[in-house]
């Protein structure tokens, strides 16, 4: 009996020297088997990395079961970010809410200042002046009932009460107006000198966007569809890229507590870049640049869309905003072979109308005829009639260089 538990105890040992054992024999494997993956930039998770793991609290993935990488593979066509911090959706947050019946969670100063004037003069004065109404029309239906007043009262008019009823109103839009400009003229408030400018371009169906300040990035972003309208191993919507109709497949990224100069426009008819979140509602009308600014509070992921009906597929035009640090902002504007501006310095970046003399695509119809016929010696040349072409616009390609 002694001699067989001496075996067993031997064999044992034997095991846990050669790591087949459930504990530290893992850990000593794990260097040879799986090295870990590491990001190409400070603060700029990997596209292999799970969604959430800017967050620190977040369990880490194990490098030490490689099949696990294998199966989370795929998560490079469902969370890709181009070098973006990859963010996961989070419920209640900067996204509408099954249930919820009051505006969303606002994380800019513009935001709170409005849900402020609404929650505390807004909607309580509506309430006050319903109920008036609805009690005055309670006392007319029974006061003067025709079984109550069977002779009618031949009073033409009342002086006292029709200045009331005249002067109260006044007095109310009165009082409301001097919250209300203030906070009009605090969502057109001029960007300071340093603010990242971002351009937001409406097409028919999808927005494209540039950053004037940093090196003249361009990012295209489509809706995601969902796994069943997609062929095999194109990227579909996951919970982790947010709310059905609208995730994106390339998300803007904004630093938070940095002033962001937001301009808008169009290339074919007026769209509306909406965030409610930031208290943001733009027209993008073609051939003019319409301009506000934002500061963003909080980092997080927020969601929107165009609000403005602008043809057939109006309802899938998302907008996708991932909110994340000032150094993890520019890691991204590295990756994506951007640069950085001078501190403090104020934007001198050329932001041409869609369709004037220094634009992209009359810039991009000019080298085409002289790649024809030469370059045009005199400025009296017509540039060529181009028609919108809605229709033919697959909806998922996206124009890149406009």
């Amino acid at each position: 009996m002694n001699r067989l538990k001496t075996m067993i105890l031997a064999g044992g040992l034997a095991l846990a020297g050669l790591g087949l054992g459930t504990g530290g024999g893992a850990s000593a494997q794990t260097p040879a088997a799986a090295p870990a993956i590491k990001t190409a930039q400070p603060g700029v998770p990997s596209a292999l990395e799970p969604a959430n793991a800017a967050d620190p609290a977040a369990p880490k993935m194990s490098a030490a079961t490689p099949a696990k990488l294998d199966q989370k593979a795929p998560a490079a066509l469902e969370l890709a970010q181009d070098g973006a911090p990859t963010m996961s959706a989070k419920p209640m947050i900067g996204q509408p809410t099954d249930g919820l019946m009051r505006i969303q969670p606002q994380v800019t100063k513009n935001g709170l200042r409005a849900h402020w004037f609404h929650d505390k003069i807004l909607f309580p004065l509506i309430t006050v002046v319903s109920l008036f109404v609805l009690a005055l029309l309670v006392l007319v239906i029974i006061r003067f009932r025709a079984a109550r007043n069977p002779v009618p009262s031949k009073t033409s008019h009342n002086t006292f009460i029709e200045v009331v009823w005249t002067l109260a109103p006044v007095l109310i839009l009165v009082a409301i107006a001097v919250p209300s400009i203030g906070l009009l003229q605090a969502q057109f408030k001029p960007a300071p000198a340093g603010a990242v400018t971002l351009k937001a371009i409406g097409n028919q169906w999808f927005w494209s966007y540039q950053y004037p300040d940093n090196g003249g990035i361009e990012i295209t972003a489509n809706l995601l569809k969902e796994k069943q309208d997609v062929a095999a191993g194109e990227r579909y919507r996951t919970d982790a890229d947010g709310p059905r109709l609208l995730a994106t497949d390339n998300r803007v990224v904004l630093p938070v507590g940095v002033p962001i100069r937001l301009i808008t426009t169009a290339n074919d008819v007026i769209h509306s870049w909406a965030m409610p979140a930031f208290w943001i509602k733009l027209d993008a009308i073609p051939g003019r640049l319409n301009e506000t600014s934002f500061t963003i509070d909080k980092p997080g992921l927020y969601f929107g869309q165009c609000s403005e009906l602008c043809g057939a597929r109006h309802a899938y035009m998302p907008i996708a905003v991932e909110a994340v640090s000032p150094a993890q902002f520019a890691a991204w504007v590295r990756a994506k072979g951007g640069t950085m501006p001078t501190p403090g310095k104020a934007s001198d970046a050329v932001i041409p109308q869609p369709g004037s003399d220094n634009s992209a695509t009359v810039a991009s119809e000019a080298a085409i005829v002289d790649n024809l016929t030469g370059p045009t010696e005199n400025g009296t040349a017509t540039p060529p009639v181009i028609p919108q072409g809605a229709t033919g616009n697959p909806g998922g390609v996206g124009e890149a260089g406009r």
